[in-house]
C-alpha cells in the first residue's frame, strides 16, 4: 500500500515539473514572435479586424492653407481656426504628410507645433467607432485608438494599437514612436488570436523595439485576460531584418513509455537567402533520443531541394530488461528538383529515402505518431539525369536507384541504370515528300540501350566483402523494325522484326546436387568473370478492325440509343530456338558430387532430366537471355465498349440527351503456341469495369480455363519402399470435349462509393489552394508535414464546414485453379472512412476496415478535432492492432507561436 501511494506520489510530482516546464518555455517561446520582425514595430492590419467602413470612392485632396505639405479631406466638415493655426477635419477625413498616411472619424493638425492628432469619435449608443488608421512610408497599415504625432520630431504616442505581425496580432498599451525607427511599448499584448480580447497572450509590460533589437520585460503569459503568476523579468532579441540564425525551442511532451520529452529543441542555421540548415532533436527521459539535420537550398528559376540526415537511439523498456538496450536506426532523405526552364534537354532529379528497416517505427515517423508512415514496409529511391541530343533523335538518361523491404531487410540496389534511346526514323522516306507514303516508305527502325549494374542482399550484407562482389552488370540491345499498312480500306495489319542482344560480364555455371531422399535435387551456382554476348530475334505481325452497331429506340422512354463497339485484333508470332549448342548460351544440366570442398565437387556423367524425359538446359546468363525452344503463337484479342444515350433529367427542356457508360473495356484475350508441348491453348482472360453512375463505378477481371482436372499418379521410391500417391492436376486435354464449358479460375470485383463527394471536392481545392499560395521552394516544414500528411490520409485534413462525409470501397477476389473446394481461397475485404461535426466545433473522424476470411478488423484509427478559435485540440487513438497507440494535442494554431503546445504520448512500442 505504500509503494502505492509512493508510485502516485511520483506521478503527481512528475505531472508538475512537467506543467513548470512547459510554462517557462511557453512564456520564452516569443523569441519566435520577434525574430523576424521588420523594422517598423507597425506592420499589416489584419482585415478580419477592421470593422471600419471605408470609402472606396475617389476623394479629392486639397491642400492645406497652414501648411502647403499637408494634403487632406473630409467627408463631414473642415474648420480652420487660423489664429492658432489649427484646422480640424470631421467625419472620414484623410490626411498626407511627409509619408504619412492616417485616415480616422477626427483628425486635428496643429501646424504650429506640428502635431497631428487623430481619434475615433461614439454614436448615440455610446459605440466608439472610426479609429485612427495609419500608415508610415515602405511599412504597412495599423489601427489604434488614438493617435499623436509631431511631424518635425518624428516622435509620437499611440493608445490602444491593434496591429498584425506575420501572423501575430499586437494590442492594446501605449507605444511612443522615437526618431530613427525606436519604438517604446507598454502594457503591450501579443497573440495569435484574432479578437479584441484574445484567449490567451504574451504580456509585455514594458519594450524597445529599435531596428536590430528588441528588449522588454518583465513578460508573462495570461489567459482569459488572467496574468500567470511566472513570467520572465528580461528578454533581449536580435531582429534583424532578413532570415537570422537563432534557438530553436523545444516542446514539452510526455510518452508513455519513453518518460517526459522536450520535442524539436535544436538550431537554426541561416547562411544566406538560398541555404539554411535546421538542427533539431527530440530527448527523452529513459535515455532515448532522436537527431535530425534538414537543409534546404534553392535558387529561383535553377533548382531547388531539401537534405534530411536522421539518427535515432531508442529504448522501450525498463532498465535491465534487454528492451532498454538502444537500437540504433538512421535514415536519408533527399528531394531535388530542376526548373523547367533551367536547362532545355538536360533534367536533374532525386527522390531519396533510405535507412535502416526499422527507423520510421522506431521513432514512430520521428515523432509524428503517423501509424501509416511508422508501420511503412518499403522505402525507395532514385535519382536520374536525363538528355535530348541530335536535334531530339537521342534521349539518353541514367540513374541510381533503390529498393527496401523493411520486414526482411532486402535491398535491390542499381548503381548505375542507364538508357539511351532512338527515335524511331523511316530510312526510306524522303522529307521532300509529296502525296502519300509508299508501303516501302513506312518502315520504320528504332534502336535502344539499357545498362545496369545491380544487386540483391540484404542490408546487414551489402556493404560487406562478399556484398560489393555480388553485382551484377550487364547490357541490352534492342532493335525493332514495323511496317504498317491497311487492307481492303477496313483493316489495319502491321508486321514487326525485332533483334535484341545481351553482353553479360559475368555468367553462372549450375551445379546440381542429389537430395537425400534421391527425389529431387538441389542447384548450387557458381559465378565466373568474363564477358559473354548472346543474340536472338523475333517476328510478328497483328491485324485489328473496329466493328460498330448502333439501336435507336423510338418513343418517349429515358433510353433513346445503344452503341456497341467490337474491336476485335488477332496477332502471331514466332522465335527460332537459341538452346542449340551452336550458340553457346545453354548447357546441359548434370549431377555434380555433394563435397563443400573448393573444386571437389565434381560431375557424375548423369544428366538430369525434365517430367517429359528430355535432357534439361540451362542459361548462362545472369540476368535473363536468349529464350529457349521454339515458339510460334497466334493471340486473339476482343474489346467490347457499350454506351447508352439517356435522356437529360436535368434538362428543362426535354430534348437533352447525355452518354452513360455501361461496359468499358471489357476485353477477353487468349493465344495459341503452336510449338508448346502441352496446354498449348492459353487461359482466357476477361477485364473491364462499369460506371453505372457518376458516384459508383466497378471494376473487374477474371480467367477462364479450357482444360479438364483429374486425378494424376506420382510414384516415388523403389522396390518395396515403392509408393503411388494421387493428386489433382490440370489435363492436357479440353474441357469441352466432356461436354463442359470452360472454368472459372479467379475472378476480382472491387468498387467505391461516396455518400458525400463534396467533402473529397472541397479537399482538394484546399490542398490546390495551399500548393497556389506556398510554393514548393518556400514551404516550411510544418506545411510539407501537413501536405505529405493529407496525400497519405484523405482523412488529414479536418473541414468543419463538410457537416459530414462517408466512403468506403470493397473488393472481391476469388481463384481456383484445379477447381476443387479443397483449392478454392476467397478474400472480400471492405474498407471504410468517414467523419462528421458532432457540434459545429467538433469534428470526430475514423478510419477502418473489415477482412471477412480473417474476420478480423483492419487498421481502426479514431480522431477527434475541437476547434477552439485560436487553439486546436486533436486526439488520435488506435485501439487495437499492430499500430495500437494513442496521442493527444493541444496547441495554437497560428505557425509563429508553432511550439506553445503539450502533447501527451503512447507509442505503439510500450510494454508496460
Amino acid at each position: 500500500m505504500q509503494n502505492k501511494h509512493s508510485h502516485t506520489n511520483l506521478k503527481l510530482l512528475q505531472t508538475l515539473i512537467f506543467s513548470a516546464v512547459f510554462v517557462l518555455l511557453a512564456l520564452s517561446a516569443d523569441n519566435k514572435v520577434f525574430a523576424s520582425k521588420t523594422a517598423n514595430f507597425f506592420q499589416t492590419l489584419p482585415q478580419q479586424s477592421d470593422t471600419l467602413k471605408r470609402d472606396t470612392t475617389k476623394k479629392v485632396m486639397k491642400r492645406s492653407g497652414l501648411d502647403s505639405k499637408l494634403e487632406y479631406y473630409a467627408k463631414d466638415s473642415v474648420t480652420l481656426d487660423r489664429k492658432n493655426e489649427i484646422q480640424y477635419l470631421y467625419g472620414g477625413a484623410r490626411v498626407k504628410y511627409q509619408g504619412l498616411e492616417l485616415d480616422a472619424e477626427y483628425i486635428r493638425f496643429d501646424a504650429k507645433n506640428k502635431v497631428i492628432f487623430a481619434s475615433g469619435v461614439k454614436d448615440d449608443k455610446g459605440k466608439y467607432y472610426g479609429r485612427p488608421i495609419f500608415k508610415t512610408e515602405g511599412q504597412g497599415s495599423s489601427m489604434a485608438d488614438s493617435l499623436n504625432y509631431n511631424t518635425e520630431t518624428g516622435k509620437g504616442i499611440v493608445s490602444g494599437v491593434f496591429t498584425e505581425q506575420e501572423g501575430g496580432f499586437f494590442s492594446g498599451g501605449r507605444t511612443k514612436m522615437q526618431p530613427d525607427n525606436e519604438f517604446h511599448v507598454h502594457g503591450t499584448t501579443y497573440s495569435t488570436c484574432n479578437l479584441p480580447h484574445p484567449h490567451f497572450g504574451i504580456q509585455i509590460t514594458k519594450g524597445i523595439a529599435t531596428e536590430n533589437h528588441i528588449i522588454a520585460g518583465p513578460v508573462f503569459m495570461k489567459f482569459e485576460d488572467i496574468p500567470m503568476p511566472i513570467g520572465l523579468p528580461f528578454l533581449f532579441f536580435p531582429k534583424p531584418n532578413k532570415r537570422a540564425s537563432g534557438v530553436i525551442l523545444p516542446t514539452p511532451g510526455e510518452d508513455a513509455t519513453r518518460g517526459f520529452s522536450l520535442l524539436g529543441g535544436g538550431y537554426y542555421l541561416a547562411f544566406n537567402d538560398y541555404l539554411d540548415a535546421r538542427f533539431t532533436s527530440n530527448i527523452f527521459t529513459n535515455g532515448s533520443y532522436d537527431l535530425n539535420l534538414v537543409s534546404n537550398y534553392t535558387k529561383r528559376y535553377r533548382y531547388n531541394g531539401n537534405l534530411s540526415l536522421a539518427y535515432s537511439s531508442s529504448r522501450n523498456g525498463l532498465e535491465g530488461t534487454p528492451e532498454y538496450e538502444p537500437l540504433k536506426n538512421f535514415n536519408i532523405t533527399w528531394s531535388h528538383s530542376q526548373g523547367a526552364n533551367a536547362k532545355p534537354g538536360t533534367t536533374f532529379s532525386a527522390s531519396v529515402n533510405a535507412g535502416t528497416s526499422s527507423y520510421f517505427r522506431e521513432t514512430n515517423a520521428y515523432g509524428t505518431y503517423d501509424p501509416t508512415q511508422a508501420l511503412r514496409n518499403t522505402m525507395s529511391s532514385s535519382i536520374s539525369y536525363g538528355k535530348v541530343f541530335g536535334d531530339g533523335l537521342f534521349n539518353f538518361t541514367s540513374a541510381l536507384t533503390h529498393s527496401q523491404e523493411t520486414q526482411n531487410k532486402s535491398i535491390n540496389l542499381t548503381l548505375p541504370d542507364v538508357t539511351l534511346n532512338m527515335s524511331t526514323i523511316s530510312p526510306f522516306d524522303s522529307k521532300k515528300r509529296v502525296g502519300e507514303a509508299k508501303w516501302y516508305q513506312k518502315l520504320t527502325v528504332g534502336y535502344s540501350m539499357s545498362a545496369r549494374n545491380t544487386v540483391s542482399t540484404t542490408e546487414d550484407v551489402l556493404f560487406s566483402k562478399s556484398g560489393l562482389n555480388s553485382f551484377t552488370n550487364f547490357v541490352d540491345h534492342n532493335v525493332p523494325i514495323t511496317l504498317p499498312f491497311t487492307l481492303l480500306k477496313y483493316l489495319n495489319f502491321s508486321t514487326n522484326l525485332t533483334y535484341n542482344e545481351k553482353w553479360d560480364f559475368k555468367t553462372i555455371r549450375n551445379r546440381y546436387i542429389r537430395t537425400s531422399t534421391g527425389n529431387g535435387y538441389e542447384v548450387r551456382a557458381d559465378t565466373v568473370n568474363g564477358f559473354k554476348r548472346g543474340g536472338q530475334y523475333n517476328m510478328g505481325g497483328s491485324l485489328s478492325t473496329k466493328i460498330y452497331g448502333i439501336k435507336q429506340f423510338k418513343g418517349n422512354g429515358s433510353i433513346r440509343a445503344m452503341r456497341h463497339v467490337i474491336t476485335p485484333s488477332i496477332g502471331f508470332s514466332y522465335r527460332p530456338d537459341f538452346s542449340k549448342e551452336s550458340y553457346g548460351y545453354f548447357l546441359p544440366a548434370q549431377y555434380y558430387t555433394d563435397d563443400l570442398r573448393p573444386g571437389m565437387s565434381v560431375p557424375t556423367g548423369e544428366y538430369v532430366k525434365d517430367q517429359y524425359g528430355n535432357q534439361l538446359l540451362y542459361s548462362v546468363f545472369m540476368n535473363g537471355g536468349p529464350s529457349a525452344g521454339r515458339s510460334g503463337s497466334i493471340n486473339f484479342s476482343m474489346d467490347n465498349n457499350v454506351e447508352l444515350k439517356v435522356r437529360d433529367r436535368k434538362d428543362t427542356t426535354g430534348t437533352g440527351e447525355r452518354k452513360l457508360a455501361i461496359l468499358q473495356g471489357l476485353t477477353f484475350n487468349t493465344g495459341y503456341d503452336f510449338y508448346r508441348q502441352n496446354q498449348k491453348l492459353s487461359p482466357i482472360s476477361f477485364s473491364g469495369r462499369s460506371q453505372f453512375t457518376e458516384k459508383l463505378g466497378i471494376n473487374f477481371n477474371g480467367q477462364f480455363s479450357p482444360y479438364s482436372v483429374g486425378q494424376v499418379p506420382f510414384t516415388s521410391g523403389t522396390g518395396a519402399d515403392q509408393v503411388t500417391t494421387y493428386s489433382y492436376q490440370i489435363l492436357d486435354r479440353y474441357i469441352w470435349k466432356d461436354g463442359k464449358l470452360p472454368r472459372l479460375t479467379s475472378f476480382g470485383f472491387s468498387f467505391d462509393y461516396s455518400l458525400n463527394p463534396e467533402a473529397f471536392k472541397k479537399r482538394n481545392e484546399n490542398i490546390d489552394e495551399i500548393n497556389r499560395q506556398t510554393p514548393t521552394a518556400n514551404r516550411t516544414q510544418e506545411q510539407i508535414d501537413q501536405l505529405n500528411a493529407i496525400s497519405r490520409d484523405p482523412n488529414a485534413f479536418v473541414d468543419f464546414n463538410i457537416p459530414w462525409n462517408f466512403s468506403f470501397n470493397y473488393r472481391f477476389d476469388y481463384n481456383n485453379t484445379l477447381g476443387r473446394p479443397e483449392t478454392r481461397s476467397v478474400t472480400n475485404t471492405l474498407n471504410f472512412s468517414g467523419d462528421f461535426n458532432l457540434t459545429p466545433k467538433w469534428k470526430i473522424q475514423y478510419t477502418s476496415g473489415y477482412d471477412f476470411k480473417a474476420k478480423n478488423l483492419s487498421v481502426t484509427r479514431f480522431s477527434i478535432y475541437r476547434d477552439l478559435h485560436c487553439w486546436d485540440l486533436s486526439a488520435s487513438w488506435v485501439p487495437f492492432g499492430q499500430g495500437q497507440s494513442y496521442s493527444i494535442d493541444i496547441r495554437v494554431k497560428a505557425s509563429v507561436l508553432q511550439d506553445l503546445k503539450l502533447s501527451k504520448r503512447k507509442g505503439y512500442y510500450t510494454r508496460y
